[in-house]
């Protein structure tokens, strides 16, 4: 895949594989930040064009045109932004208190007998057999009058945001329902966009809004968002203009989704080809991939902390060993503190670990969906488990030396509590055994991380979109049921590749040098299936798996909660 322009090229080749590695990661996916984006753009001139297609408006005539908008406007000459607002073309229209129906009828310049007449117009217009009650047929169709491009119909979602009863049919009082709704989101986040409250929004308004929900826009986007909503090339937004751009988009109108509703949309005109610019979604930022997993990593790692010292405990243990035998052992070396031996050095590991985990595997899904095509952008279980495998896979081979540093940590024998520091126990095992010893039980790791991350991974999306689809009927999934998502998913993927992870485990806490050392990793399956049985590969699954179900569930319910707030939803 070749960089783009924005990426600088760096002899990896001079570097130590896991630095090689990290940095090919990170400069294969982030891209430098653009010194333009650092500055207010000026206001760009809007270029005589053909009034854009609207969603709402785009293409009708005769009823339709009235429908939203029944004084029929005819469209201005274009005019500079300040001359514009100068002149009056913005209007501060809002009182004081909350948002009311009165804030948006004064924005539109309507009556409320306008504004029922135009709601009455527009519902008659997808009611073309005048039933009284609309369908997805209905819907359908009317969308396709309007010459809304294939990609950016909504009519199942718009069914279902008027549709309250669930029944499969909108009567004139439920699409009423959802046009107030909707026209009082809109005027809402109309007037956080509008931060002077004259009325209008600016192309800075708007180019500052998408900046602080973390989009990437240079001028000439900005230029062409605003020019695509702006029917009357005055260069600025009216309310009118934004409600006429996002009436009939049925998904909550955040800044993020608005933006994106926009690149489908781009360059759309009446009777030419849907086009997207190459490149043009490339606005989230990354980092918030980072800080999301990083953050859910951690916490869920920092809860279970004891448990997953007992699990190692146990897991290399060859003679038999019980879980009260091996806790009064732990607690021997230094009572409550000692099950948290090597803690901090897991939350080091596991922020970037999952960071990474996160970051590629939301890239790898959405590489996905473009490779499908735009007929078909759906992702399955296979595409989930195989981007959650690599995504894994990646994740656990940069961070691989400091979880054997751990695991080396965890079970070195101590008196007393005193345990070597982390620079001294690095440089022993550089020193005695070579810096290969850093990847020792590589192998087996990958072997069990790569089905691991992918059936966690894709068995939690799955139960998610179910519950969502078949028990909240599009709700959005609450607390519980990703807690429940979490701890099934989490627990099928540690069951399944337990064996694996006794094999890794055992390779990493030895001394390579030592006597008794494994050979590899047959040596340790042979060894261990001779002297112990099968029961030995299971050595430490109880609180393992006491361990996966609250680290799953808070992990997943974190990131959640972290991609709600970065407005990565």
């Amino acid at each position: 895949m070749p960089l783009p322009s924005t990426y600088i090229p760096f002899p990896f080749s001079l570097l130590s594989p896991l630095s090689s590695l990290l940095l090919s990661f990170y400069f294969h996916f982030i891209p430098l930040t653009n010194p333009t984006h650092h500055h207010r753009p000026p206001a760009p001139p809007p270029p005589p064009r053909p009034p854009p297609f609207h969603l709402a408006a785009g293409a009708m005539t005769g009823a339709a045109a009235h429908a939203v908008d029944p004084r029929g406007a005819s469209p201005a000459s274009p005019a500079p932004v300040a001359a514009t607002a100068a002149a009056g073309g913005c209007e501060p229209v809002r009182k004081a208190g909350p948002v009311t129906m009165e804030h948006v009828l004064l924005a539109l310049h309507e009556t409320e007998a306008e504004r029922e007449a135009r709601i009455r117009d527009m519902f008659a217009f997808f009611d073309v057999d005048g039933r009284g009650q609309l369908d997805y047929a209905q819907i359908e169709a009317g969308l396709a009058a309007l010459q809304v491009p294939a990609e950016c119909k909504y009519a199942r979602e718009l069914l279902r945001a008027c549709d309250r009863d669930r029944d499969g049919r909108v009567g004139y009082d439920d699409f009423r329902r959802y046009m107030d709704d909707k026209e009082l989101e809109l005027y809402r986040i109309f007037q956080a966009i509008d931060v002077e409250h004259n009325g209008c929004i600016l192309p800075e308004e708007l180019w500052d809004a998408l900046v602080k929900a973390g989009i990437e826009i240079d001028d000439e986007e900005l230029a062409r968002f605003v020019e695509h909503v702006d029917k009357d090339n005055n260069g600025i937004i009216t309310f009118e203009e934004w409600r006429d751009f996002l009436l009939l988009y049925p998904n909550e109108a955040t800044i993020v989704n608005i933006y994106h509703h926009w690149e489908r949309v781009c360059l759309v005109d009446i009777g030419e080809q849907a086009v997207i610019p190459e490149g043009i979604s490339k606005h989230v930022n990354a980092s918030k991939y980072l800080i999301a997993g990083g953050i859910a990593g951690a916490a869920s790692r920092t809860t279970t902390a004891p448990l997953d010292r007992l699990k190692v405990i146990m897991q290399v243990q060859t003679t038999r060993t019980t879980v009260l035998h091996s806790i009064k052992d732990i607690w021997a070396q230094g009572g409550v503190v000692a099950f948290f031996r090597g803690n901090g050095l897991n939350v080091v590991k596991v922020a970037p670990e999952s960071a990474i985990k996160f970051y590629a595997y939301e890239m790898l899904k959405e590489y996905i969906m473009k490779s499908k095509g735009e007929n078909n952008k759906e992702i399955g279980p296979s595409d989930l488990l195989v981007a959650g495998g690599l995504a894994g896979a990646v994740a656990q081979t940069a961070i691989y030396p400091v979880d054997l540093v751990k695991t080396r940590l965890q079970t070195y024998s101590c008196v007393g509590g005193k345990v070597p520091s982390l620079g001294a126990l690095s440089r022993d095992i550089w020193m005695h055994e070579g810096p290969r010893a850093f990847y020792r039980g590589l192998v087996p790791s990958l072997l069990g991380i790569v089905p691991y991350a992918g059936i966690d991974l894709a068995v939690y999306e799955t139960l998610k979109n179910v519950s969502k689809t078949y028990i909240l009927k599009d709700s959005d999934p609450g607390p519980l049921v990703q807690l429940g998502c979490g701890t099934i998913s989490g627990a099928l993927g540690a069951t399944c590749v337990y064996p694996l992870q006794v094999i890794r485990t055992r390779l990493q806490a030895q001394r390579g040098n030592s006597e008794s050392a494994y050979r590899g990793m047959s040596d340790v399956f042979w060894r261990t299936l001779q002297h112990e049985g099968v029961s030995g590969f299971y050595k430490g699954i109880l609180p393992n798996l006491l361990k996966v179900v609250p680290a799953a569930s808070i992990t997943y319910i974190v990131y959640e909660a972290m991609k709600k707030n970065l407005s990565l939803d």
